[in-house]
């Protein structure tokens, strides 16, 4: 057995975060000595530790490592490749708007959301598999990349048929300092059934009218301009909102040129009067 000490000094850990991980239920120790109540670990707990300390340093959530250390190796790098996904999403995304602020702050015109034109169309109905989730507008990238990525694995391996793209939708404003909730779906063929956090449902036939961007066009607030776009136009036509507003991406829009469109912003509309 080892002290607190020995054991914090072999995996890396101060007392302050081994005290933590036990409260977490993270990494508790072996034995709590009844008299002095010294934490007592077993050598045996020192690869665990010593991932924990590891995947601290990546600025993992403690929720997340105690998923991601909850099965099999092989299951745990799958987590981390997606979580790694959404890190990497996050970061791509910052970038964009690091260059948005940039462009504009070196010019004294300061253009602004270059026009397009606002589109309608009839969406039929459709099965998909959905998490819901909150987040704000620093994880939110991150987010939906996961959970895309989450979705359409669950949907292979349970012999689904992806259909192609996916779309989140806006059930409450997403802002840096708040939280709202989020819907990640994936339309697919196929019988599955839910499992944990992932519903299935069918996305009702609607009318919606929307704009195409480029990824370009994603940074965030440069984005924001889309939605004023389609909601001024929806407003313009008379048409009220018939559900939330939704970001419908294309297959593989990641890996398009950044000036290609990629992403259609998109409200659902009631139909226009006879």
């Amino acid at each position: 057995m080892l002290t607190i000490t020995e054991f914090g000094r072999r995996a890396g850990l101060s007392h302050k975060a081994l005290r933590l991980y036990d409260m977490s239920g993270l990494l508790s120790p072996a034995q709590v000595d009844p008299a002095t109540r010294y934490r007592l670990y077993d050598e045996e707990q020192l690869e665990r530790a010593r991932r924990i300390s590891v995947l601290r340093q990546l600025d993992m959530p403690l929720a997340t490592i105690t998923a991601v250390l909850a099965g099999s190796d092989e299951e745990a790098s799958i987590l981390l490749e997606r979580w790694w996904a959404g890190e990497q999403a996050t970061a791509a995304a910052r970038a964009s708007t690091v260059e948005y602020l940039r462009a504009q702050l070196r010019r004294t015109d300061r253009p602004g959301f270059a026009p397009r034109p606002v589109l309608e169309r009839e969406v039929t109905d459709v099965k998909v598999a959905t998490i819901r989730t909150r987040t704000n507008q620093q994880l939110l990238v991150g987010v939906i990349v996961s959970l895309t990525s989450e979705i359409n694995a669950y949907l292979l391996d349970a012999g689904a048929t992806l259909t192609g793209g996916s779309w989140v939708i806006y059930h409450d404003t997403i802002t840096p300092e708040t939280e709202g909730t989020i819907e990640v779906c994936v339309p697919f063929e196929g019988m599955v059934d839910p499992a944990g956090a992932i519903a299935i449902r069918v996305e009702p036939a609607h009318r919606e009218a929307y704009c195409t961007i480029t990824m370009a066009d994603c940074a965030y607030p440069h984005i924001m301009r889309a939605y004023e776009v389609v909601f001024d136009w929806a407003r313009a036509a008379g048409l009220p909102d018939a559900g939330a507003p939704r970001e419908i991406y294309r297959t593989d829009c990641h890996l398009l040129p950044r000036d290609e469109p990629a992403v259609d912003i998109a409200l659902p509309i009631l139909a226009r009067r006879p």
